[in-house]
């Protein structure tokens, strides 16, 4: 009751924030006459005046009236479109790191223009993250004429082009791309070997276009660059013939759809145990002993494919691949690949040539992806329905922008039947009866399955209609600017970001583009660009008089975002429209998320076969049990987000640390550090602290320092003299080391032994990393039984990832210290100092990690150079006089002190005071 009360007196929240901004609504347009009396070179010329501003201190806030005002008059010449005063509104809450709500129809890609023109003055570079490739690159070409008339670059990133062209891209003052090239490169980015072989800047801003679809429905799947593992197709095969006759007994296996799981009963594992002991894949053992891990394994992901996943709904065959298609946009997604082993599950269930599985290299969430940038902000259709989330997980508000003109959509009462069948029959009547009115007919479906089906209800009556659907991904522009067109049917799967308004009587620039562009002689192409233009005008007309486009949902999702955003196609700018939602009882969100109750009421409400039930009760309840499912689905969200911090923080430390190392020109410090460290635990193992000589193992001590070090030194020697202890044989053994790399450094010659460090670094950097994410990724799998014992599984993941975090620094140190122990290099040619030089790396079978470990190589160039060697100074080059320090030059903290004390560097001149 208080807060209705203060609601009345003090308005929302949302409109204390809009009265804010339209407080500064009038500073821009006051300017207005100013930016129109500039020329061309002049309005263009206020960009280096703006960048001179910011350099002497000026803050991008105090630029904004003066910015929003010459890109509104740069739009108005060179696009030929003037911003709204609300569309100003929504370039302020953009540029203020927020969401703006604006309905279809009200500009967003050219709303993103100002806080795209005002960021970009900054210098440090501006993300556009678009849904798919095709708005990409649209969006780039169309607004860059902005841009480049202003005197800003644009690059757009799209797949499969150069590195040379990426690099260029994200060089630019704007960068288009979509939400998954963006997070791939940046995951490459942290796989490169040379610092000036990344592509990305540092991250500045980011925009996200249909900013829901991104940051909260593609949230749930992370990003996954992987590498081949070991080939277990024949596996995969035998597995699936034995999965496939096991499902056909519904008492073998319990499923439940809710959660997307499925589990066997003790009948079906006891059926699949004998099964595979027929077809010869269990040889030893029970089904579920340690032995028969990857065969369990293999048997969950066979029993997934089969049972939850649809063929045409989840995944489509084509060219003889498996394709994803994305359950929010409907679109396929060829080069994406479930991970784990279950697209090869599905590939052995629809008989298709099986990829090799993958081991995951580098991933990351979305959610942690975008909060990388300093600066991010969002606009869509429909986000206050999920504000809770955007604030909760990004900390962004969502600020709802009001329509320039008021919406004239009618909005119908959904329709519920008893069965999918009369609910199909009642659609497809609707669609006829319109369709004769003139009236353009939208529809969407959840899958293609459902699209072809209605489709071929609509044959039947004779209805010449298009459709949308994975199936025909590449028309899906053209199909969408002429679903506006008088009497146009378009049947669609998901309409959420497709990016092509849907006008009135047809989009002509698409039509002008599409049936114009072989003509060539002006004359002619002016002709018939005046005629399409008039035809276009008249339709506009006829379908408005009609009223406007009829938008018929076949289902309702489970969000209501997405219903929401096919409801919007309809009503844009002001036009007339109309909106219903059709629903059975055997819909997928009534049958697994809709209560007995719900069923109960509707038999009250008199529900018979053939009839439909209309009531705002019914979209009430329908709304309550799509929240129930946002909430559910946002817990998911949040309980993945909270194991993946953990790992994500792990990741920025592992990525910056990565950073320095490609950074230094040096890395020989840190590997003596690594080195040092290595000996001190090995001695550490085997002298143990205030020890007597005889109890230390000296023959294990002996016996590592030759497996790790490559060295043989005299241990007995050393035990038997006076006053010797753990300290002073790891001192002992640390000069040993450090001049056997001093030796291996002067055959190399100081350029390519800096090269070669760096490299050994790297590489082994990056395989014990592979390794932990192999090992986190396990643990994650199972750590959730540790809720059996009263234990948070949260808390355990985060204390075992730590641990084998610790583990991964302590592998990785070994490592580097063994592979640089047994480092050679080829004597080159006497005519060319460099040919042949090729660095090796000799594997040890009783070195963990090393059996198969790269060894880095060194490529001359034609003229006998080793590219982009990192050089020092020449090792020996200049005197060392241990009374000078100033000839000393860089000396390794753990290298022994050029004074001739024999005491390490850092315990001697190079103590920190």
């Amino acid at each position: 009751m208080f807060a209705s009360i203060a609601r009345a007196l003090f308005g929302t929240a949302n409109d204390r924030a809009l009265k804010a901004y339209q407080r500064r609504v009038p500073a821009i347009n006051a300017l207005e006459p100013q930016m129109q009396a500039l020329d061309d070179q002049a309005l263009a010329a206020k960009t280096q005046e703006f960048r001179e501003r910011i350099a002497k201190g000026e803050t991008l806030d105090a630029l904004l009236p003066e910015a929003f005002a010459v890109c509104r008059e740069a739009s108005r010449r060179v696009l030929g479109m003037r911003h709204f005063d609300v569309q100003l509104i929504g370039g302020m809450v953009l540029q203020d790191g927020k969401i703006a709500e604006m309905r279809t129809g009200e500009g967003k890609t050219l709303v993103a223009t100002l806080a795209v023109y005002l960021s970009a003055l900054s210098g440090k570079g501006v993300h556009v993250v678009t849904v798919n490739d095709y708005l990409a690159s649209r969006d780039a070409e169309e607004m860059g004429r902005l841009y480049s008339f202003l005197g800003l670059t644009t690059g757009v990133v799209v797949p499969n082009i150069p590195e040379h062209e990426r690099r260029a891209a994200y060089a630019a003052d704007i960068t288009y791309g979509t939400n998954n090239e963006f997070g791939f490169d940046y995951l490459r980015d942290n796989m490169k070997y040379r610092a000036e072989d990344m592509v990305q800047r540092p991250f500045h801003h980011a925009i996200v276009d249909e900013v829901d679809s991104i940051l909260i429905d593609e949230a749930r799947t992370p990003l996954i660059i992987s590498g081949p593992a070991d080939d277990s197709s024949d596996l995969y095969r035998s597995v699936d013939e034995v999965i496939a006759v096991l499902v056909k007994d519904p008492e073998a296996y319990e499923k439940d759809e809710k959660y997307r799981s499925v589990i066997l009963t003790d009948k079906g594992a006891e059926e699949v145990e004998q099964m595979l002991r027929d077809a010869q894949v269990l040889r030893e053992g029970g089904l579920y002993d340690i032995q028969n891990v990857a065969v369990i394994h293999h048997v969950q992901q066979s029993l997934r494919a089969h049972t939850l996943f649809t063929r045409d709904v989840d995944y489509i065959v084509r060219g003889g691949k498996v394709i994803i298609i994305d359950e929010f946009t409907g679109r396929m997604m060829d080069g994406r690949r479930y991970s784990d082993g279950l697209h090869q599950a599905l590939e052995a269930k629809e008989h298709v040539e099986i990829q090799q599985e993958n081991q995951t290299l580098a991933s990351i969430t979305f959610q942690n992806y975008f909060r990388l940038y300093p600066r991010l902000s969002g606009m869509t259709g429909t986000a206050m329905t999920e504000a809770d989330e955007f604030a909760d997980i990004y900390k962004l508000d969502v600020i709802e922008i009001p329509t320039n003109r008021p919406v004239a959509r009618k909005d119908d009462d959904d329709e519920v039947y008893l069965t999918a069948r009369e609910k199909y029959e009642a659609v497809s009547r609707l669609v006829e009866e319109v369709s004769k009115t003139g009236q353009p007919v939208l529809v969407g479906t959840t899958s293609i399955e459902k699209s072809e089906l209605l489709s071929a209800l609509l044959h039947k009556r004779g209805v010449r209609h298009n459709v949308l659907n994975a199936r025909f991904h590449e028309m899906e522009a053209t199909i969408v600017a002429q679903a506006g067109a008088p009497g146009a049917i378009t049947i669609a799967t998901n309409m959420a970001g497709r990016g092509t308004d849907i006008k009135l009587g047809g989009n002509v620039e698409m039509r002008i583009a599409q049936e114009l562009g072989g003509i060539t002689d002006p004359d002619e192409r002016a002709r018939r660009e005046a005629e399409l233009r008039q035809q276009v005008a008249e339709y506009h007309d006829i379908v408005q008089k009609a009223g406007g486009l009829y938008v018929i949902g076949t289902e309702r999702h489970e969000s209501r975002r997405i219903d929401n955003q096919l409801r919007g196609r309809a009503g844009r700018q002001g036009d007339p429209g109309n909106s219903r939602f059709f629903i059975s009882l055997e819909d997928d969100l009534m049958r697994i998320f809709g209560t007995e109750r719900m069923g109960g009421m509707l038999q009250k409400l008199g529900l018979k076969e053939g009839e439909a039930i209309v009531h705002p009760w019914i979209n009430k309840a329908l709304e309550r049990a799509q929240k129930k499912v946002e909430a559910r689905n946002f817990d998911m969200r949040k309980n993945t987000l909270k194991y993946d911090d953990v790992m994500n923080d792990q990741r920025k430390e592992v990525y910056a640390q990565r950073r320095e190392y490609m950074a230094m020109e040096d890395v020989s410090p840190i590997i003596a550090d690594m080195r040092a460290d290595v000996i001190h635990d090995m001695v550490e193992r085997y002298i143990p602290e205030r020890s007597f000589a005889e109890q230390w193992d000296k023959e294990g001590l002996a016996a590592a320092i030759t497996s790790e070090l490559c060295l043989t030194l005299p241990i007995d020697e050393w035990a038997a003299e006076d006053g010797m202890d753990g300290a002073a044989v790891a001192e002992r053994i640390e000069q040993a080391a450090t001049q056997a790399q001093a030796s291996k450094a002067a055959n190399f010659g100081p350029a390519i032994m800096r090269y070669v460090e760096k490299q050994v670094l790297l590489t082994t950097f990056d395989a014990v990393w592979k390794e932990h994410l192999l090992a986190l990724d396990q643990l994650r799998q199972g750590i959730g039984l540790r809720a059996y014992g009263q234990k948070d599984p949260l808390n355990e993941f985060k204390h075992e990832a730590f641990e084998l975090f610790n583990a991964m620094l302590d592998h990785l140190r070994l490592r580097v210290t063994s592979t640089m122990a047994r480092v050679e290099v080829a004597p080159p040619a006497m005519d060319n100092p460099f040919a042949g030089v090729a660095a090796e790396v000799h594997s040890d079978p009783r070195v963990p990690g090393l059996e198969n470990e790269p060894g880095p190589g060194l490529i001359p160039d034609a003229n006998g150079k080793v590219p982009d060697l990192a050089m020092a100074e020449p090792i020996g080059a200049a005197a060392v006089m241990p009374d000078d320090p100033s000839s000393w030059g860089e000396v390794p903290r753990n290298a022994p002190c050029p004074c001739g004390s024999g005491k390490k560097y850092k315990h001697c001149h190079g103590r920190l005071a």
